[in-house]
């Protein structure tokens, strides 16, 4: 997922017309799966949940493009800073929907996920609109987990291709001109058959395995990952704050997942 900051500052068009791209090409990489790999599941999409399915979607529909839209719109590193959120996020909805259990370890985790970011305030400089697509891109992607963690049964693969549907329709409505060149096109198409359906397939899977929480925790490795990509294809040097923070960050996912599979032994 990480790859994704990097692909939408490769182009120059605006995150509407490239959100309408980026779903279609979602569309046809994920409905190519089902009819190739996974047909049996074709029939079983609208039997499993079907009005969970579409919400869930919309939600990781809306946070596509809210993320796109916060990349555009001001730096990598508050969109990713402020993404380090997602975790306590995931942890009050489930709290607030299914009346989960808030665990220590989650609340210890994101503490130090908050010490290495350089500022810590990171709602509150740079573009204001930007960090504001960048929290709702927060909130809708783990609302969309926690669901996604309580209803096993959705098929990833399906509800990936429905969201790009989702992504296309809504980028259509919005935008006053859907034209593209076509190096343009083949980035987007590189991230939207191959980089963020997969991404998706693989976390939502995760939500089968383990909590909301701990999947948008995992998820924080974009923080360390997304500004090295930028560094090593766009020539934005990190900072050195940036390798400290991002040493900070494994460590105290390891130390988690470390805790984590000790409690489910006990």
């Amino acid at each position: 997922m990480s790859l994704e900051s990097l692909f939408i500052k490769f182009t120059t068009i605006d995150s509407i017309t490239f959100s309408f791209y980026l779903g279609i090409f979602m569309f046809i990489s994920m409905a190519g799966t089902l009819l190739v790999k996974q047909r049996g599941e074709i029939k079983e999409l609208t039997k499993n949940s079907f009005p969970m399915l579409l919400l869930c979607a919309a939600l990781m529909g809306s946070s596509n493009i809210l993320f796109i839209t916060a990349i555009k719109s001001t730096t990598v590193a508050n969109v990713v800073i402020i993404f380090g959120t997602s975790a306590l996020f995931a942890s009050l909805f489930g709290y607030l929907i299914y009346k989960e259990k808030i665990e220590k370890n989650i609340l210890i985790a994101s503490f130090f996920m908050l010490i290495p970011r350089n500022p810590p305030f990171a709602l509150f400089i740079g573009n204001m609109s930007g960090n504001i697509y960048a929290l709702l891109c927060v909130c809708t992607f783990s609302l969309a987990f926690v669901f996604l963690s309580n209803y096993t049964k959705i098929s990833r693969v399906g509800l990936t291709a429905v969201t790009g549907i989702y992504i296309a329709i809504i980028a259509f409505i919005l935008s006053d001109n859907i034209n593209i060149d076509l190096n343009t096109l083949g980035i987007i198409a590189v991230m939207g058959l191959l980089i963020t359906p997969i991404s998706r397939v693989l976390m939502g899977n995760g939500t089968k395995y383990i909590s909301a929480s701990e999947v948008t925790l995992l998820m924080i490795i974009e923080t360390i990952m997304a500004p090295v990509w930028v560094w090593l294809f766009l020539n934005e040097i990190p900072s050195s704050n940036t390798f400290i923070g991002g040493s900070i960050i494994v460590v105290t996912l390891i130390a988690n997942s470390l805790y984590t599979l000790k409690k489910g032994n006990t």
